[in-house]
């Protein structure tokens, strides 16, 4: 089910599937398209965890303003979480995702039930830094061929290149300059990210999952977190990319071992 949320302040796309009784939130990470395109392959990869979970998948607010913060991001995923009557939910977060995931953990407890944050990190880092300018920046002005040449370089292992690089390769075409615009605005957010100094903060259940050799935020990012929570981490080995959660087989097996604990 695709729906439009609205809530004091704004509104924002999300959709919804699945029948159980336990709220699952999915907050993506950075992309250049709608949540909403990629609807079909979020629902067919999630397909396991419908008969005990309701899924809900959160975009970013509509009508971007040009400065916009991670905390923003929480504070509007928090406002239409309660707009829908969402509480208690098991909060995923992939990336950019996690980073928000985090701040609404902090500022808004009664929300969470549990937290999975994915390829992500807790505050920014050089190298997570030297990624989301040159992304921002590909993106300001118009390269699509540089920035789906970094995603290539950036996001994925070399199995999914081979299997996937074709297709891979035209993620970005038809790409408006709204869609542009939109992506800039969250990468430019990532530059002064840091919620590293509010972790102790976050009183639920956590688990970390990153990948060894991570070349957006680092692996030494996840431990980071999992070091500051005292909370379960594992790490793929370097043959998975960023996006692990998109490669590894077990990745989904590993949230619903965790959730099923808690």
């Amino acid at each position: 089910m695709e729906e439009l949320v609205r809530f004091d302040g704004g509104e924002l796309e999300y959709f919804s599937f699945g029948s159980g009784e336990r709220t699952f939130v999915i907050l993506p990470g950075l992309g250049t398209r709608s949540i909403l395109f990629s609807r079909m392959m979020i629902s067919a990869a999630y397909k396991r965890f419908c008969d005990d979970f309701t899924l809900y998948v959160f975009d970013r607010r509509r009508n971007l303003p040009p400065t916009y913060t991670v905390r923003e991001m929480a504070r509007d995923t928090a406002a239409a979480m309660r707009a829908l009557g969402l509480r208690n939910a098991d909060i995923f977060g992939a990336s950019l995702g996690g980073m928000t995931a985090q701040f609404i953990a902090i500022d808004s407890p009664e929300l969470v039930r549990s937290l999975v944050l994915g390829s992500t990190a807790p505050r920014v880092n050089k190298r997570l830094l030297e990624v989301s300018e040159k992304w921002s920046a590909a993106a300001g002005s118009g390269d699509l061929a540089a920035l789906t040449e970094s995603f290539l370089k950036l996001l994925y292992c070399d199995a999914t290149i081979e299997k996937y690089g074709d297709l891979l390769a035209h993620m970005n075409d038809g790409l408006t300059d709204e869609e542009l615009r939109r992506f800039s605005v969250q990468a430019r957010a990532i530059s002064d990210f840091d919620a590293y100094s509010e972790l102790d903060k976050i009183k639920c259940p956590t688990l970390v999952l990153g990948v060894e050799g991570d070349k957006v935020v680092t692996a030494d990012a996840s431990r980071e977190i999992a070091d500051r929570l005292g909370c379960e981490l594992y790490l793929y080995p370097d043959s998975y990319g960023h996006c692990v959660f998109d490669e590894a087989p077990d990745y989904k097996d590993r949230i619903l071992n965790f959730l099923y604990k808690h």
